[in-house]
C-alpha cells in the first residue's frame, strides 16, 4: 500500500509529499490541474491498492485544504433557534457524470460564497449508478480540490429507505440492512442523514399516532444507532420523514403525532440528540410525471401546507424546518417560493440527469445505444399504455451505472458543454434558494474536526442493494 500510495503522490510532481499520518503541500495550484482528474479517475476505476490509494489521498488533500466532510447539524440547529434564516438548502443528488457535475456544483458556489449545500446519494442510486459510499466521497473530494472550493463538504446518505414489502416479511432483517448502509456510509464520510421508515406509515389505522408508530420507533432506533457510530467531534445531522414522497399530503397533525412518539421513543432509547428536520409531502413525486410526448406535467405543490409544516418544527421541535423531495422538475418560477416560506431542504435529481441525457452535444449513436440497453434490460418495467418517450424517460436511469465509464470517457469538449448547462442551471438554483453568501453562516456555525483517512470505519459488509428504494 504504500508504494502505491506514493505513486499517487507522485502525479503532483512534487506539489505533495507525505508527512507521517498524512501529507503536506507545496503547491495549491497543482491541485486545481489535471493530475486531480488522473487522481480521481484512478479511485473510481482502478482497483486494489491503486484504488485505496487514490482514495486516501484524496481524503488527505481535502483535510489539508478544508474540503473536509462535515455535518450540517450545527446550522440547523442554529435555524431552529431563529439564528439563522431566508434561504433554502439545495440538497442535489449527483447520479451522472459525477465529476464533472459535481465540479460544477463547486464552481457555481465558490462564485456565490454559497456554502450551504447538501450533495447526495440514495440507496437506489447507489444501486444503479454503481457509485459506493467510498468512491462517491472520493469523487466529491477530488471536485472540490479540481476547483479550489475550500468548504465543508455536507455529503448525505438520502431515503436510507426500509423497503416496505422485505419489513412485512423480515422486519429486523430490512433494518438491519438500513443500519449496514448508514454505517458504510458513515465509514466512507457521509455525516448527512436521512433516515426514511415513511414506507412504515399505516393509513388503516384510525389514530394519526398509531398511523405513525412504527414509523416513529424505526426511525428513533436507527437514530440511536447512528448516533454510537457517528465519529468523535461529530453528531451526524438526521432528518427523517413523515410522507411518503408521491403519496397524500403531510399534515401539521401527522407531524405532532410523529414528533411526539419519536421524542418519547428516543427517550426510551438513551440521552440521545435527535432529528435535525423533517421530510414531509406536499405534492410532488420522484422525477416528476412524464406525459406521452416526453414533456413534463404540471405539479400543484401545497404552498401553504409546506409553510405551516416548516413554522411548526422550527417554533415547537427546534428542528431547521420541513424538507421537499422531488423538486428538480418543478417549474422556474417555483423555486423562489422555498426559502419565502422557509423550507429548510429540497432534494434535487431528476432535472440534472435529464441535462445530460438530452444534452445535444451527447453523442446519438451513444443515446441510442442506452435505448438498446433499456429495450433489453429494462422491458419488465414497461407500463402497456407507456410511449417510447415516458418508458425511456422513466428508466434512462438504470442505465447510468452500465455506461458509466463510457460516460467519464466522452471528449472533454462534450463533458465541458454539459458541464457549462449544469453550471448554468446550479447558478439559477442557487440565486432562487438564496444560498449565494451562505458561506458565513457555515464559518459561524459548523465544526469540521480534521479528521486522518485511518481514523474511518470503513464498513466490512456492503449493504444489499435495492434499487427500487426511494431516491
Amino acid at each position: 500500500m504504500a508504494d502505491a500510495i506514493q505513486q499517487a503522490v507522485n502525479l503532483y510532481g512534487g506539489a505533495v509529499s507525505l508527512v507521517p499520518g498524512g501529507v503536506t503541500v507545496r503547491d495549491p495550484a497543482k491541485l486545481r490541474s489535471p493530475a486531480t482528474d488522473r487522481l480521481v479517475w484512478q479511485a473510481v476505476f482502478a482497483a486494489g491498492e491503486d484504488r485505496e490509494a487514490a482514495r486516501w489521498l484524496l481524503w488527505e488533500l481535502g483535510q489539508v485544504t478544508g474540503a473536509r466532510p462535515a455535518s450540517i447539524n450545527g446550522l440547523y440547529l442554529a435555524r431552529g433557534r431563529g439564528d439563522v434564516g431566508g434561504f433554502t438548502v439545495p440538497a442535489i443528488n449527483i447520479r451522472v457524470l459525477a465529476y464533472d457535475t459535481a465540479r460544477a456544483v463547486f464552481r457555481t458556489a465558490k462564485a456565490g460564497r454559497a456554502g450551504a449545500i447538501i450533495l447526495e446519494i440514495a440507496r437506489s442510486e447507489i444501486a444503479y449508478t454503481e457509485q459506493r459510499p467510498a468512491e462517491y466521497v472520493s469523487v466529491l473530494l477530488g471536485a472540490a480540490l479540481r476547483e479550489g472550493y475550500t468548504l465543508p463538504l455536507f455529503i448525505q446518505g438520502d431515503h436510507c429507505q426500509v423497503n416496505q414489502k422485505k419489513y412485512q416479511t423480515d422486519p429486523e432483517g430490512e433494518v438491519g440492512e438500513v443500519k449496514k448502509l448508514i454505517a458504510e456510509e458513515i465509514g466512507a464520510g457521509f455525516y448527512n442523514t436521512d433516515v426514511d421508515t415513511s414506507t412504515l406509515v399505516d393509513l388503516a389505522h384510525q389514530s394519526l399516532a398509531e398511523q405513525q408508530r412504527l414509523n416513529y420507533e424505526r426511525a428513533a432506533e436507527i437514530t440511536a444507532f447512528i448516533r454510537e457510530l457517528e465519529p468523535e467531534g461529530v453528531t451526524v445531522s438526521v432528518g427523517a420523514e413523515i410522507g411518503e414522497v408521491g403519496m397524500k399530503n403531510s399534515t401539521v397533525e401527522e407531524l405532532h403525532a410523529f414528533m411526539q412518539g419519536y421524542n418519547r421513543s428516543l427517550a426510551e432509547l438513551g440521552s440521545y440528540e435527535g432529528i435535525s428536520k423533517i421530510s414531509v409531502q406536499t405534492g410532488t413525486s420522484h422525477g416528476g410525471v412524464v406525459l406521452p410526448d416526453g414533456s413534463m406535467a404540471d405539479v400543484k405543490l401545497d404552498l401553504q401546507a409546506l409553510a405551516a409544516l416548516s413554522k411548526a418544527a422550527r417554533e415547537e421541535y427546534g428542528l431547521a424546518g420541513a424538507v421537499q423531495h422531488g423538486a428538480s422538475t418543478l417549474p422556474s418560477n417555483a423555486f423562489g417560493n422555498f426559502p419565502r416560506i422557509e423550507t429548510a431542504e429540497i432534494h434535487l435529481a431528476t432535472n440534472f440527469q435529464n441535462i445530460v441525457f438530452d444534452h445535444p452535444r451527447l453523442p446519438s449513436e451513444l443515446r441510442e445505444r442506452i435505448r438498446g440497453w433499456l429495450d433489453e434490460n429494462a422491458r419488465s418495467e414497461r407500463k402497456s399504455g407507456d410511449t417510447n418517450e415516458q418508458f425511456y424517460y422513466k428508466t434512462r436511469k438504470k442505465a447510468i451505472g452500465p455506461f458509466k465509464r463510457e460516460l467519464w470517457s466522452l471528449s472533454e469538449e462534450v463533458r465541458d458543454a454539459i458541464a457549462a448547462d449544469l453550471e448554468r442551471n446550479f447558478a439559477f438554483l442557487f440565486e432562487q434558494l438564496n444560498v449565494n453568501g451562505t458561506e458565513d453562516h457555515i464559518n459561524q456555525f459548523v465544526q469540521t474536526p480534521k479528521q486522518h483517512h485511518a481514523a474511518l470505519k470503513p464498513a466490512l459488509v456492503a449493504a444489499e442493494d435495492d434499487p427500487d428504494a426511494g431516491e
